[in-house]
This record gives structure tokens, C-alpha cells and sequence, in this order.
């Protein structure tokens, strides 16, 4: 414990005078007013397209910003960041398009439900930060019926876009479901923890696999005569054959979570899925990217948010069990950080590190911000409690 309280200081200043920073004066394009996409390695911005699923996250990164001590002006930088989202990146039918330019003009009208997720997120992260819930809520409450009527299958899982067909993906619904925890924690409607809870059955129900307890990244559904009577198997394709640890150790944390809303008993499902990503899925000392079905390695290169998701996952886990073998992981999750932050430029971070220990030569994801800054304030809180 006396070595995790030392890496939070150390996290905790990173954040608070390199980050922070960093990120709130060349993250955000001064001209447009929009999140960038990427820092190269000096700190200058790069004029790429811009996902949708930025700036939720960044939103959400700088609304823990007073949590955690910062006095810069994060209430701004939320309120100016999820006002640009919504002009920029909503829709006239009200979900929102994928992709933007560096000015802000349409380059995608997709829809994809993990963009909608995180724009629930993000609202989500604006009401607390900006004491405004019933504004944000209102705003949620719109998006939540759209996705819904837009979105849902008839067995109450999601397709990932307007296509529909029979492909479903567990990366959005896992998405999906840390939105609906975050308003179940702060909103009023009662249809945030209905939506916890139906998330967290089709964890069990669909998601995770029967023949070892792994999280598969993408299913075929097929139907028979009835509806909502459907068949599921992994595709074909690449995804149906991967499992991402960094996954096993998102979802673990998120269906933990989701005990406080009588849920189906999860406890069990997300520490095997904890289990998995850290007996088949940690190499080197650092969480790898994929898997194979058969849990052999598939892709040896780590990026940095999986070491993220490891902590996170580790400390709710140590915290709810008190076992002591969890609290070993997140000081090993945590120590894996250090060579990532081992930048030129202060507040920047390494994205990917090579099986041997080296780097790969590459701008830092303004998307990887928001993985950071949650574990950090899950080792804050962790710790406070223990």
C-alpha cells in the first residue's frame, strides 16, 4: 500500500501540473474551439478529422479536474466543450454524427452507438461538474428515447449503427452501460438503473462466453420464427476471434459497479473476467491488446489505456473483497505507467509499448486522457477508503 500511495502522489502531480495544463492549452484548438484529436510527442496539435467520441471524453476528463485539486478553469472548458459538441456533432434527427473536420463541418453523418454512449456520458459529466442536472438530464432523457427507438433489437441488445443486421458488439453496449451508471448515480429517472440492469443481464446472458468466462468483442445474431428469440455466435471475421484484455478488466470494473442496483449477481463473472485478462493477457508486465479465442496472444503490443483499465478494475475489486491479491495487481498495474510518462514534453504520454520494452514513435490520443484520469481518481478514492 505504502508503494501505491507514493504512485498516486506521483500521478496526482503529473495530472495536476503537467496534464491538466497541457492538455487544457494545446488540446483545445483556439481557432475552432474544438478538442484535437492528438499531441505529437513536441506538443503541437495535428489537423486530423475529429471523432465524435472525443470530446465527450474530454469533457469527462476535465470534469473530474476540481475533484482532484486543479484550479484551472475546468467549469469553461466543460461548458465550452459540450456546447461545441452538440453544435457541431448532433444531427438534425438528434443522435450524433461520427466524425467532424478540424473547422467543425460534416465529414461523417454515421451513427454509431458507441458515439451515442459517450455523448450520454458526457452529459452525464457536464450535469456534475457544472451543477446542472435537470439541463443535461433533459438533453440524456431526448437521446436515450432516440437510441432506443433507433437502435434497439427486440431481445434488448443494440445494434451498433443504423444498418441493424445481426451484428452486435460488446464494446458499445459496455459503453452504453458505464453512461447509464453514470446518470443511475446522478439522474432522476428511473430508467438509467432499468437500463444498468439490462446491460449487466446481457453481460451474462450474451456478451461473456459460456466455455471459459471471456468478454468476445463481436456476435452474430440470428432469429428464428420468433423475434425475440435469437441465436448468438462470435463472427466470423477478426473481431469474433479477439478478446481484448484491456476489455476483460473495463467490463470487470463496470459490472462491479453495478452490484449497488441489484443487478443479477455479477461478482463472480467480472472477477474471471479479472482472472483472464491477468493470467493470459499481462506480458512483460503490461496488459497486451488482444487475445485469441483460445486465449494464445494475438497482438504483444500494449497500449496505454488497457494498464488504465487494469488498475481500475484491481482497486474496486481489492476494495469489495479485501483481498489482499488484487491490491498486489493495482500496484503492478500501477507501476506499469511509469515508462509511459516517460515523455519529453511533461502532461504527454506513450501510447503503445513494443514486447520489448521500447516505444513506438507516435502523438499521444487526446482519447486516452479520459482512461488516465479516471484510474487516477479511483486510486484517490481506493486509497481515501482503505
Amino acid at each position: 500500500m505504502s508503494t501505491l500511495h507514493s504512485l498516486r502522489r506521483r500521478f496526482a502531480t503529473w495530472l495536476l501540473e503537467a496534464a491538466y495544463p497541457l492538455w487544457s492549452e494545446r488540446g483545445i484548438d483556439a481557432r475552432s474551439g474544438g478538442f484535437v484529436e492528438t499531441l505529437t510527442q513536441d506538443g503541437a496539435a495535428l489537423a486530423q478529422p475529429r471523432r465524435a467520441r472525443v470530446p465527450p471524453r474530454q469533457v469527462y476528463a476535465f470534469a473530474q479536474a476540481r475533484s482532484v485539486g486543479w484550479r484551472g478553469d475546468a467549469r469553461g472548458i466543460v461548458r465550452r466543450g459540450i456546447d461545441y459538441f452538440t453544435a457541431r456533432y448532433r444531427r438534425p434527427d438528434g443522435l450524433f454524427r461520427e466524425r467532424v473536420d478540424a473547422d467543425g463541418a460534416p465529414l461523417s453523418e454515421r451513427a454509431l452507438l458507441y458515439d451515442q454512449a459517450f455523448a450520454l456520458l458526457g452529459f452525464a459529466a457536464a450535469a456534475a461538474a457544472l451543477d446542472a442536472r435537470a439541463e443535461f438530464e433533459a438533453k440524456a432523457l431526448e437521446l436515450r428515447h432516440i437510441i432506443t427507438a433507433r437502435l434497439r433489437a427486440a431481445d434488448g441488445s443494440y445494434c451498433s449503427d443504423e444498418g441493424g443486421g445481426g451484428r452486435r458488439e460488446s464494446n458499445p453496449h459496455m459503453h452504453l452501460l458505464e453512461a447509464y451508471l453514470a446518470w443511475a448515480e446522478i439522474g432522476l429517472d428511473a430508467g438509467w438503473a432499468e437500463g444498468v440492469r439490462g446491460i449487466a443481464g446481457l453481460a451474462l446472458s450474451r456478451f461473456i462466453r459460456e466455455d471459459g468466462g471471456a468478454i468476445v468483442e463481436s456476435y452474430l445474431v440470428t432469429h428464428g420464427r420468433d423475434s425475440t428469440l435469437a441465436t448468438w455466435r462470435p463472427t466470423a471475421d477478426v473481431a469474433g476471434g479477439r478478446i481484448e484484455p484491456g476489455h476483460q478488466f473495463e467490463w470487470a470494473w463496470l459490472l462491479l459497479r453495478c452490484e449497488r442496483w441489484q443487478c443479477p449477481p455479477l461478482r463472480a463473472a467480472a472477477l474471471r473476467l479479472i482472472s483472464i485478462g491477468e493470467q493470459f493477457g499481462v506480458h512483460n508486465a503490461v496488459a497486451i491488446n488482444a487475445l485469441n479465442d483460445d486465449l494464445t496472444v494475438k497482438d504483444a503490443n500494449a497500449r496505454f489505456w488497457p494498464q488504465a483499465e487494469r488498475l481500475k478494475a484491481a482497486l474496486l475489486a481489492g476494495a469489495l473483497t479485501g483481498e489482499p491479491r488484487y491490491w498486489s495487481m493495482a500496484e503492478a498495474a500501477a507501476m506499469s505507467w511509469i515508462p509511459y510518462l516517460n515523455t519529453a514534453v511533461p502532461g504527454l504520454w506513450l501510447d503503445t509499448q513494443l514486447p520489448d520494452g521500447e516505444f513506438l514513435d507516435s502523438p499521444a490520443p487526446a482519447s486516452t486522457f479520459y482512461h488516465l484520469v479516471g484510474a487516477i481518481v479511483a486510486l484517490n478514492h481506493a486509497l481515501a477508503a482503505a
